[in-house]
Protein backbone atom coordinates (compact mmCIF):
# COMPACT_ATOMS: atom_id res chain seq x y z
CA UNK A 1 0.00 0.00 0.00
CA UNK A 2 1.45 3.31 -0.89
CA UNK A 3 2.46 6.33 1.24
CA UNK A 4 -0.18 8.20 -0.74
CA UNK A 5 -3.14 5.71 -0.98
CA UNK A 6 -2.94 5.90 2.83
CA UNK A 7 -2.87 9.39 3.34
CA UNK A 8 -6.12 9.60 1.16
CA UNK A 9 -8.03 7.94 3.81
CA UNK A 10 -10.45 9.21 6.68
CA UNK A 11 -8.33 7.20 9.43
CA UNK A 12 -5.20 9.60 8.59
CA UNK A 13 -5.21 12.86 10.17
CA UNK A 14 -5.58 15.40 7.85
CA UNK A 15 -2.84 17.88 7.53
CA UNK A 16 -4.14 21.00 9.14
CA UNK A 17 -2.56 23.03 6.61
CA UNK A 18 -4.50 21.54 3.83
CA UNK A 19 -7.53 24.62 3.42
CA UNK A 20 -4.76 27.20 3.07
CA UNK A 21 -2.86 24.91 0.77
CA UNK A 22 -5.93 24.68 -1.48
CA UNK A 23 -6.75 28.45 -1.84
CA UNK A 24 -2.52 28.38 -2.79
CA UNK A 25 -3.14 25.81 -5.38
CA UNK A 26 -6.43 27.27 -6.87
CA UNK A 27 -4.85 30.64 -7.74
CA UNK A 28 -1.94 29.04 -9.61
CA UNK A 29 -4.07 26.89 -11.43
CA UNK A 30 -6.15 29.40 -12.49
CA UNK A 31 -3.56 31.36 -14.06
CA UNK A 32 -2.76 29.11 -17.10
CA UNK A 33 -6.22 28.56 -18.13
CA UNK A 34 -6.67 32.22 -18.10
CA UNK A 35 -4.40 33.36 -20.38
CA UNK A 36 -5.21 30.61 -22.54
CA UNK A 37 -8.51 33.46 -22.77
CA UNK A 38 -7.70 36.24 -21.73
CA UNK A 39 -5.18 37.08 -24.89
CA UNK A 40 -8.32 37.12 -27.70
CA UNK A 41 -9.44 40.29 -26.21
CA UNK A 42 -5.59 41.88 -26.82
CA UNK A 43 -4.90 40.54 -30.58
CA UNK A 44 -6.45 44.09 -32.24
CA UNK A 45 -4.28 45.97 -29.74
CA UNK A 46 -1.12 44.20 -30.17
CA UNK A 47 -1.32 43.94 -34.23
CA UNK A 48 -1.41 48.06 -34.18
CA UNK A 49 1.44 48.14 -31.48
CA UNK A 50 3.78 46.24 -32.46
CA UNK A 51 2.95 46.14 -35.78
CA UNK A 52 2.76 42.06 -36.00
CA UNK A 53 1.10 39.80 -39.23
CA UNK A 54 -1.48 37.91 -38.72
CA UNK A 55 0.81 34.51 -39.15
CA UNK A 56 2.33 36.44 -35.86
CA UNK A 57 -0.82 36.92 -34.20
CA UNK A 58 -1.86 33.43 -34.70
CA UNK A 59 1.13 32.07 -33.15
CA UNK A 60 0.42 34.24 -30.21
CA UNK A 61 -2.35 31.74 -29.45
CA UNK A 62 -1.10 28.89 -30.81
CA UNK A 63 2.71 28.80 -29.13
CA UNK A 64 0.88 28.89 -26.32
CA UNK A 65 -1.98 26.10 -27.03
CA UNK A 66 0.68 23.91 -28.52
CA UNK A 67 3.45 23.92 -25.42
CA UNK A 68 0.98 23.71 -22.98
CA UNK A 69 -1.35 20.60 -24.57
CA UNK A 70 1.70 18.99 -25.22
CA UNK A 71 3.54 19.00 -22.13
CA UNK A 72 0.83 18.77 -19.34
CA UNK A 73 1.06 15.03 -18.68
CA UNK A 74 5.08 15.56 -18.45
CA UNK A 75 4.49 18.21 -16.18
CA UNK A 76 2.16 16.08 -14.05
CA UNK A 77 4.54 13.28 -14.04
CA UNK A 78 7.65 15.60 -12.85
CA UNK A 79 5.35 16.25 -9.89
CA UNK A 80 4.98 12.52 -9.40
CA UNK A 81 8.54 12.17 -8.93
CA UNK A 82 10.50 15.14 -7.87
CA UNK A 83 7.76 16.73 -5.13
CA UNK A 84 4.79 18.66 -6.21
CA UNK A 85 5.68 21.12 -4.16
CA UNK A 86 8.55 22.01 -5.60
CA UNK A 87 7.75 21.22 -9.33
CA UNK A 88 4.25 23.37 -8.25
CA UNK A 89 7.10 26.77 -7.11
CA UNK A 90 9.35 25.97 -10.52
CA UNK A 91 6.03 26.50 -12.10
CA UNK A 92 4.93 29.60 -10.59
CA UNK A 93 8.28 31.32 -11.12
CA UNK A 94 9.12 30.25 -14.54
CA UNK A 95 5.17 31.37 -15.93
CA UNK A 96 5.84 34.91 -14.21
CA UNK A 97 9.69 35.56 -15.78
CA UNK A 98 7.42 34.51 -19.44
CA UNK A 99 5.08 36.97 -18.59
CA UNK A 100 7.06 39.67 -17.67
CA UNK A 101 8.67 38.94 -21.41
CA UNK A 102 5.26 38.94 -23.26
CA UNK A 103 4.59 42.29 -21.35
CA UNK A 104 7.80 43.95 -22.44
CA UNK A 105 7.99 42.44 -25.62
CA UNK A 106 9.96 44.82 -28.23
CA UNK A 107 8.26 43.16 -31.10
CA UNK A 108 6.17 40.29 -32.28
CA UNK A 109 9.03 37.59 -32.55
CA UNK A 110 9.88 38.46 -28.57
CA UNK A 111 6.24 38.03 -28.17
CA UNK A 112 5.92 34.91 -29.31
CA UNK A 113 9.07 33.80 -27.75
CA UNK A 114 7.47 34.52 -24.33
CA UNK A 115 3.98 32.57 -25.35
CA UNK A 116 6.02 29.73 -26.04
CA UNK A 117 7.70 30.00 -22.66
CA UNK A 118 4.88 30.79 -20.54
CA UNK A 119 2.72 27.73 -22.12
CA UNK A 120 6.03 25.08 -20.75
CA UNK A 121 5.47 26.72 -17.44
CA UNK A 122 1.68 26.90 -17.61
CA UNK A 123 2.42 22.79 -18.27
CA UNK A 124 4.78 22.27 -15.39
CA UNK A 125 2.12 24.39 -13.11
CA UNK A 126 -1.24 23.75 -13.71
CA UNK A 127 -0.77 19.84 -13.24
CA UNK A 128 0.33 20.07 -9.73
CA UNK A 129 -2.95 21.45 -8.31
CA UNK A 130 -4.91 18.79 -9.01
CA UNK A 131 -2.59 16.10 -7.94
CA UNK A 132 -1.92 17.78 -4.50
CA UNK A 133 -5.62 18.15 -3.93
CA UNK A 134 -6.01 14.32 -4.46
CA UNK A 135 -3.02 14.01 -1.95
CA UNK A 136 -4.19 16.50 0.95
CA UNK A 137 -7.51 15.73 1.02
CA UNK A 138 -9.80 12.52 2.40
CA UNK A 139 -12.60 10.77 0.04
CA UNK A 140 -15.00 12.89 2.20
CA UNK A 141 -13.40 15.91 1.79
CA UNK A 142 -12.23 15.60 -1.84
CA UNK A 143 -15.66 16.41 -3.66
CA UNK A 144 -15.57 20.09 -1.87
CA UNK A 145 -11.85 20.38 -2.99
CA UNK A 146 -12.63 19.43 -6.59
CA UNK A 147 -16.03 21.52 -6.76
CA UNK A 148 -13.78 24.66 -5.85
CA UNK A 149 -10.90 23.21 -8.36
CA UNK A 150 -13.37 22.95 -11.14
CA UNK A 151 -14.82 26.32 -10.31
CA UNK A 152 -11.97 28.07 -10.81
CA UNK A 153 -10.76 26.49 -13.78
CA UNK A 154 -14.44 26.74 -15.92
CA UNK A 155 -14.52 30.38 -14.64
CA UNK A 156 -11.02 31.22 -16.10
CA UNK A 157 -12.55 32.03 -19.73
CA UNK A 158 -15.17 33.83 -18.19
CA UNK A 159 -12.76 36.04 -16.00
CA UNK A 160 -10.64 36.22 -18.96
CA UNK A 161 -12.94 37.78 -21.58
CA UNK A 162 -14.10 39.97 -18.67
CA UNK A 163 -10.76 41.37 -17.44
CA UNK A 164 -9.15 41.41 -20.54
CA UNK A 165 -11.38 44.27 -22.05
CA UNK A 166 -11.43 46.12 -18.28
CA UNK A 167 -7.33 46.24 -18.35
CA UNK A 168 -6.81 46.94 -22.15
CA UNK A 169 -9.83 50.14 -21.91
CA UNK A 170 -8.86 50.96 -18.58
CA UNK A 171 -4.69 50.89 -17.93
CA UNK A 172 -2.34 52.81 -19.40
CA UNK A 173 -0.22 50.01 -20.40
CA UNK A 174 -3.06 48.81 -22.98
CA UNK A 175 -2.48 44.87 -24.00
CA UNK A 176 0.68 44.61 -21.97
CA UNK A 177 -1.36 44.39 -18.66
CA UNK A 178 -2.81 41.27 -19.67
CA UNK A 179 0.46 39.34 -19.11
CA UNK A 180 2.02 41.91 -16.64
CA UNK A 181 -1.17 41.35 -14.49
CA UNK A 182 0.15 37.91 -13.93
CA UNK A 183 3.19 39.31 -11.77
CA UNK A 184 1.76 40.31 -8.63
CA UNK A 185 -0.35 37.33 -8.70
CA UNK A 186 2.41 34.70 -8.84
CA UNK A 187 4.48 37.30 -6.64
CA UNK A 188 1.85 36.55 -3.88
CA UNK A 189 1.62 32.43 -4.04
CA UNK A 190 4.94 31.47 -4.77
CA UNK A 191 6.45 32.50 -1.19
CA UNK A 192 2.77 31.51 0.22
CA UNK A 193 3.30 27.86 -1.28
CA UNK A 194 6.97 27.71 -0.01
CA UNK A 195 5.85 28.43 3.44
CA UNK A 196 2.03 26.54 3.66
CA UNK A 197 2.26 24.08 0.83
CA UNK A 198 3.14 20.35 1.98
CA UNK A 199 5.23 18.51 -0.32
CA UNK A 200 4.20 15.04 -1.92
CA UNK A 201 5.35 13.21 -4.27
CA UNK A 202 4.94 9.17 -5.77
CA UNK A 203 6.96 6.55 -3.67
CA UNK A 204 8.12 5.46 -6.81
CA UNK A 205 11.59 5.45 -7.99
CA UNK A 206 12.62 9.10 -9.40
CA UNK A 207 13.34 8.39 -12.82
CA UNK A 208 12.27 10.32 -15.56
CA UNK A 209 11.06 8.35 -19.12
CA UNK A 210 12.68 10.85 -21.67
CA UNK A 211 11.77 8.09 -24.31
CA UNK A 212 8.39 7.63 -23.45
CA UNK A 213 8.17 11.99 -22.95
CA UNK A 214 9.30 12.69 -26.50
CA UNK A 215 7.16 10.12 -28.33
CA UNK A 216 4.24 11.90 -26.37
CA UNK A 217 5.19 15.14 -27.32
CA UNK A 218 5.53 14.14 -31.06
CA UNK A 219 2.09 12.08 -30.80
CA UNK A 220 0.21 15.37 -29.17
CA UNK A 221 2.19 17.64 -31.38
CA UNK A 222 0.94 15.57 -34.41
CA UNK A 223 -2.53 16.36 -33.49
CA UNK A 224 -2.52 19.73 -32.10
CA UNK A 225 0.07 21.93 -34.14
CA UNK A 226 -2.14 21.01 -37.36
CA UNK A 227 -5.54 21.04 -35.42
CA UNK A 228 -4.21 25.01 -34.51
CA UNK A 229 -2.28 26.39 -37.53
CA UNK A 230 -4.10 24.40 -40.35
CA UNK A 231 -7.03 26.44 -40.65
CA UNK A 232 -4.74 29.56 -40.92
CA UNK A 233 -2.40 28.27 -43.24
CA UNK A 234 -4.92 26.92 -45.66
CA UNK A 235 -4.48 23.56 -44.62
CA UNK A 236 -1.43 22.46 -46.03
CA UNK A 237 -0.38 19.03 -47.01
CA UNK A 238 1.45 18.45 -43.82
CA UNK A 239 -1.41 19.56 -41.65
CA UNK A 240 -2.87 16.08 -43.02
CA UNK A 241 -0.11 14.19 -43.16
CA UNK A 242 0.91 15.13 -39.63
CA UNK A 243 -2.74 14.38 -38.76
CA UNK A 244 -2.74 10.83 -40.58
CA UNK A 245 0.69 10.04 -38.51
CA UNK A 246 -0.73 10.54 -35.29
CA UNK A 247 -2.47 7.05 -34.57
CA UNK A 248 1.17 5.60 -35.79
CA UNK A 249 2.95 7.69 -33.60
CA UNK A 250 0.44 6.91 -30.94
CA UNK A 251 1.22 3.39 -31.22
CA UNK A 252 4.84 3.72 -31.00
CA UNK A 253 4.40 5.75 -27.79
CA UNK A 254 2.21 3.25 -26.24
CA UNK A 255 4.42 -0.29 -27.37
CA UNK A 256 7.38 1.57 -25.94
CA UNK A 257 5.63 2.27 -22.65
CA UNK A 258 4.35 -1.21 -21.96
CA UNK A 259 8.04 -2.34 -23.06
CA UNK A 260 9.45 -0.21 -20.42
CA UNK A 261 7.39 -1.58 -17.43
CA UNK A 262 8.19 -5.26 -18.91
CA UNK A 263 11.56 -4.60 -18.30
CA UNK A 264 11.19 -2.70 -14.62
CA UNK A 265 11.23 0.41 -15.67
CA UNK A 266 9.40 3.53 -15.16
CA UNK A 267 6.82 4.86 -17.28
CA UNK A 268 5.51 8.57 -17.85
CA UNK A 269 1.95 7.08 -18.38
CA UNK A 270 1.78 3.86 -17.19
CA UNK A 271 -0.60 1.51 -18.86
CA UNK A 272 -1.77 0.03 -15.57
CA UNK A 273 -3.91 3.19 -14.89
CA UNK A 274 -5.75 2.46 -17.94
CA UNK A 275 -7.02 -0.62 -16.58
CA UNK A 276 -9.46 1.41 -14.27
CA UNK A 277 -12.67 0.69 -15.24
CA UNK A 278 -14.11 3.68 -17.08
CA UNK A 279 -11.42 5.71 -17.08
CA UNK A 280 -10.99 5.71 -20.88
CA UNK A 281 -14.95 7.20 -21.23
CA UNK A 282 -14.42 9.54 -19.05
CA UNK A 283 -11.76 11.37 -20.89
CA UNK A 284 -13.16 10.58 -24.18
CA UNK A 285 -16.22 12.62 -22.59
CA UNK A 286 -14.15 15.29 -21.19
CA UNK A 287 -12.72 15.88 -25.08
CA UNK A 288 -15.81 16.23 -25.95
CA UNK A 289 -17.19 18.39 -23.06
CA UNK A 290 -14.42 20.73 -24.10
CA UNK A 291 -16.18 21.47 -27.44
CA UNK A 292 -17.23 24.85 -25.18
CA UNK A 293 -14.23 26.32 -25.62
CA UNK A 294 -15.01 27.61 -29.20
CA UNK A 295 -17.86 29.38 -27.70
CA UNK A 296 -15.62 31.54 -26.19
CA UNK A 297 -14.21 32.51 -29.51
CA UNK A 298 -17.53 33.25 -31.46
CA UNK A 299 -19.29 34.55 -29.03
CA UNK A 300 -17.00 38.07 -28.97
CA UNK A 301 -16.94 37.92 -32.67
CA UNK A 302 -20.43 37.72 -32.86
CA UNK A 303 -21.06 40.65 -30.88
CA UNK A 304 -18.27 42.68 -31.75
CA UNK A 305 -18.34 42.13 -35.63
CA UNK A 306 -21.99 41.41 -35.66
CA UNK A 307 -23.57 43.84 -32.90
CA UNK A 308 -20.88 46.59 -32.99
CA UNK A 309 -19.69 46.30 -29.01
CA UNK A 310 -16.63 47.54 -27.95
CA UNK A 311 -13.92 45.10 -26.44
CA UNK A 312 -15.09 46.21 -22.88
CA UNK A 313 -18.95 45.94 -24.12
CA UNK A 314 -18.02 42.66 -25.25
CA UNK A 315 -16.44 41.24 -22.41
CA UNK A 316 -19.32 42.41 -19.87
CA UNK A 317 -22.01 40.37 -21.79
CA UNK A 318 -20.18 37.25 -20.27
CA UNK A 319 -21.72 38.04 -16.72
CA UNK A 320 -25.05 36.26 -16.80
CA UNK A 321 -22.93 33.36 -18.13
CA UNK A 322 -20.83 33.51 -15.25
CA UNK A 323 -23.07 33.82 -12.74
CA UNK A 324 -24.71 30.53 -14.04
CA UNK A 325 -21.38 28.84 -13.48
CA UNK A 326 -20.87 30.35 -10.00
CA UNK A 327 -24.61 29.01 -8.90
CA UNK A 328 -24.09 25.83 -10.86
CA UNK A 329 -20.53 25.27 -9.26
CA UNK A 330 -22.19 25.33 -5.91
CA UNK A 331 -24.81 22.55 -6.74
CA UNK A 332 -22.37 20.38 -8.41
CA UNK A 333 -21.28 19.24 -5.05
CA UNK A 334 -24.67 17.93 -4.03
CA UNK A 335 -25.38 16.74 -7.63
CA UNK A 336 -22.26 14.38 -7.22
CA UNK A 337 -23.14 13.46 -4.06
CA UNK A 338 -26.35 12.30 -5.27
CA UNK A 339 -25.86 11.25 -8.87
CA UNK A 340 -22.42 10.92 -9.50
CA UNK A 341 -21.21 11.15 -13.02
CA UNK A 342 -24.75 11.38 -14.38
CA UNK A 343 -24.35 15.24 -13.04
CA UNK A 344 -22.15 15.95 -15.36
CA UNK A 345 -24.29 14.62 -17.83
CA UNK A 346 -27.10 16.72 -16.49
CA UNK A 347 -24.74 19.56 -16.91
CA UNK A 348 -23.88 19.26 -20.24
CA UNK A 349 -27.23 18.22 -21.42
CA UNK A 350 -28.60 21.93 -19.66
CA UNK A 351 -25.97 23.86 -21.15
CA UNK A 352 -27.01 21.61 -24.70
CA UNK A 353 -30.44 22.88 -24.46
CA UNK A 354 -29.53 26.40 -23.72
CA UNK A 355 -27.65 26.40 -26.93
CA UNK A 356 -30.15 25.50 -28.95
CA UNK A 357 -32.35 28.17 -27.31
CA UNK A 358 -29.22 30.51 -27.97
CA UNK A 359 -28.99 29.40 -31.52
CA UNK A 360 -33.32 29.97 -32.37
CA UNK A 361 -32.98 33.38 -30.47
CA UNK A 362 -29.65 34.73 -32.55
CA UNK A 363 -31.53 33.00 -36.03
CA UNK A 364 -34.88 35.03 -35.40
CA UNK A 365 -32.74 38.18 -34.80
CA UNK A 366 -34.41 38.54 -30.88
CA UNK A 367 -32.81 40.31 -28.44
CA UNK A 368 -35.04 39.09 -25.87
CA UNK A 369 -33.97 35.80 -23.55
CA UNK A 370 -30.46 36.30 -24.51
CA UNK A 371 -29.39 37.09 -21.33
CA UNK A 372 -31.68 33.98 -19.34
CA UNK A 373 -30.20 31.61 -22.14
CA UNK A 374 -26.39 32.60 -21.14
CA UNK A 375 -27.54 31.94 -17.26
CA UNK A 376 -28.64 28.65 -17.90
CA UNK A 377 -26.12 27.85 -20.34
CA UNK A 378 -23.45 28.87 -17.72
CA UNK A 379 -25.41 26.99 -14.76
CA UNK A 380 -25.10 23.71 -16.67
CA UNK A 381 -21.39 24.22 -17.20
CA UNK A 382 -20.71 25.25 -13.62
CA UNK A 383 -22.38 21.52 -13.08
CA UNK A 384 -21.04 19.86 -15.67
CA UNK A 385 -17.37 20.92 -14.75
CA UNK A 386 -16.19 19.97 -11.51
CA UNK A 387 -18.27 16.60 -11.67
CA UNK A 388 -16.63 15.94 -14.85
CA UNK A 389 -13.28 16.52 -13.41
CA UNK A 390 -13.95 14.31 -10.73
CA UNK A 391 -15.41 11.37 -12.31
CA UNK A 392 -12.01 11.16 -14.72
CA UNK A 393 -9.65 11.62 -11.60
CA UNK A 394 -10.84 9.02 -9.06
CA UNK A 395 -10.68 6.13 -11.84
CA UNK A 396 -6.84 5.83 -10.82
CA UNK A 397 -5.12 5.11 -7.71
CA UNK A 398 -3.93 8.15 -5.94
CA UNK A 399 -0.15 7.38 -6.39
CA UNK A 400 -0.77 8.48 -10.08
CA UNK A 401 -2.87 11.13 -9.14
CA UNK A 402 -0.14 13.62 -10.93
CA UNK A 403 -0.32 11.44 -14.37
CA UNK A 404 -4.16 11.72 -14.03
CA UNK A 405 -4.19 15.33 -13.29
CA UNK A 406 -1.97 15.89 -16.42
CA UNK A 407 -4.55 13.63 -18.69
CA UNK A 408 -7.45 15.40 -17.20
CA UNK A 409 -6.37 19.13 -18.52
CA UNK A 410 -4.26 17.66 -21.39
CA UNK A 411 -7.48 16.40 -23.14
CA UNK A 412 -9.36 19.32 -21.98
CA UNK A 413 -6.98 21.38 -24.18
CA UNK A 414 -7.08 18.44 -27.28
CA UNK A 415 -10.74 19.06 -26.86
CA UNK A 416 -10.60 22.81 -27.41
CA UNK A 417 -7.90 22.60 -29.64
CA UNK A 418 -10.33 20.22 -32.07
CA UNK A 419 -13.23 22.40 -31.04
CA UNK A 420 -11.58 25.51 -32.23
CA UNK A 421 -10.32 24.42 -35.40
CA UNK A 422 -13.65 21.88 -36.73
CA UNK A 423 -16.41 24.49 -35.26
CA UNK A 424 -14.64 27.78 -35.38
CA UNK A 425 -13.23 27.20 -39.06
CA UNK A 426 -17.00 26.60 -39.89
CA UNK A 427 -17.68 29.74 -38.01
CA UNK A 428 -15.33 31.67 -40.14
CA UNK A 429 -15.83 30.27 -43.20
CA UNK A 430 -19.70 30.80 -43.17
CA UNK A 431 -18.86 34.60 -41.63
CA UNK A 432 -16.75 35.39 -44.36
CA UNK A 433 -15.04 38.79 -44.65
CA UNK A 434 -17.21 42.16 -44.76
CA UNK A 435 -20.19 40.17 -43.70
CA UNK A 436 -23.73 41.54 -42.85
CA UNK A 437 -25.12 40.71 -39.10
CA UNK A 438 -27.62 38.63 -40.78
CA UNK A 439 -24.83 36.23 -42.27
CA UNK A 440 -22.58 36.41 -39.21
CA UNK A 441 -25.80 35.64 -36.89
CA UNK A 442 -26.30 32.57 -39.07
CA UNK A 443 -22.92 31.49 -38.72
CA UNK A 444 -22.65 31.99 -35.22
CA UNK A 445 -26.73 30.15 -34.93
CA UNK A 446 -24.90 27.20 -36.72
CA UNK A 447 -21.92 26.58 -34.43
CA UNK A 448 -23.95 26.59 -31.32
CA UNK A 449 -25.91 24.01 -33.01
CA UNK A 450 -22.64 21.81 -33.70
CA UNK A 451 -21.83 22.85 -30.05
CA UNK A 452 -25.15 21.40 -28.37
CA UNK A 453 -24.30 17.97 -30.71
CA UNK A 454 -21.57 17.97 -29.06
CA UNK A 455 -22.49 18.36 -25.81
CA UNK A 456 -25.17 15.66 -26.26
CA UNK A 457 -22.42 13.08 -27.50
CA UNK A 458 -20.49 13.57 -23.95
CA UNK A 459 -23.76 13.73 -22.08
CA UNK A 460 -24.43 10.10 -23.63
CA UNK A 461 -20.94 9.69 -23.31
CA UNK A 462 -20.54 10.19 -18.86
CA UNK A 463 -23.62 8.67 -18.45
CA UNK A 464 -22.67 5.23 -18.54
CA UNK A 465 -19.51 5.85 -16.08
CA UNK A 466 -20.41 3.93 -13.02
CA UNK A 467 -18.40 5.07 -9.90
CA UNK A 468 -15.39 3.43 -8.80
CA UNK A 469 -15.93 1.13 -6.01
Amino acid sequence: MTADYMLAHDDVRPDPRRWTALAILLVGAFLPPLDFFIVNVALPSIRGDLHASDAALQLVMSGYAVAYAVLLILGGRLGDLYGRKRVFLIGVVGFAAASALCGLAWSSDALVAGRLVQGVAAAVLAPQALASIHHLFSPTERPKALGLFGFMIGSASIVGQILAGLLIDGSALGWRAVFLVNLPVSALIAPAALLWLPESRSDEDARLDVGGALWLAATLSALVVPLIEGRELGWPVWSFALLAATPLLGAIFWTYEKRLVARGGNPLVHPEAFRQPGLLRGLTATIVFYSMASFFLIFPMYEEFGLGYSARAAGLAFLPFGLGFLIGSQFARFAVARLGALAASAGMGTTALAMLTLAYLVHRGASFGVEPALLVMGLGQGTAMPAMIRAVIDRVDPRWSGLASGLVNATLQIGAAISVAVIGGLFFSRMGKGAQLETIGDAFALSLLCIAAALTVGAATIAGLRRRS
